[in-house]
């Protein structure tokens, strides 16, 4: 997987809406064309969610597969693109924690696979700084850890960010505030 690689800037609204019509068309240049403006992000919010980078890539195919399947029944003028697969990958993600928790439940029943123990590949992705955040991220309620990975890692907007997570504008603002202040009264920690 290409990831970190294949962002391109991002077009104005009306320029992506005519890339959409064309990928729900079958225009495979128009869906690669998608995947190229959108996998960074999408693996970035991954990536902050689950916590490795084997599972992050593995929920970032996931979630174009997804796109490509479920590209006839977008409709435009209900969520932005972004939002919508970017909503594809959250729940996409929820699942991952849900078959996770039953795999550790399992385990503890003495049933079944033992969960993988972190592993190499985990330390070689965790880069001080970003441990020390993701940290930090973690101790928040998942809403607010939500608003802060999908607008400061993603770079979206308090509106795609809503309509991801189904909440308003406002709510968005306030998730973001309290998110915000409760960092911002812990001591600064060094990476």
């Amino acid at each position: 997987m290409a990831v970190g690689r294949g962002s391109l800037p991002r077009p104005s609204a009306a320029d992506l809406r005519r890339l959409v019509t064309r990928a729900k068309a079958g225009d495979q240049d128009a869906v690669d064309a998608l995947y190229r403006l959108h996998v960074d992000r999408i693996y970035a919010y991954l990536a902050a969610n689950v916590g490795n980078q084997h599972d992050a890539e593995d929920l970032t195919t996931q979630t174009f597969m997804r796109m490509i399947e479920s590209l006839d029944r977008f409709q435009p003028r209900a969520t932005p693109f972004a939002a919508w697969l970017f909503r594809i990958a959250r729940n996409l993600a929820i699942d991952h924690f849900r078959a996770a928790a039953r795999a550790r439940a399992r385990a503890q029943s003495g049933g079944g696979a033992t969960p993988r123990d972190a592993s190499a590949e985990d330390e070689a992705l965790s880069v001080l700084d970003r441990e020390v955040l993701r940290e930090e991220l973690a101790t928040l309620p998942l809403g607010q850890r939500e608003v802060l990975t999908l607008k400061f890692v993603c770079g979206l907007t308090n509106a795609e960010v809503a309509s991801v997570l189904s909440k308003t504008e406002g709510a968005v603002k306030a998730l973001e505030r309290r998110a915000l202040r409760t960092l911002q009264r812990r001591p600064i920690r060094a990476a």
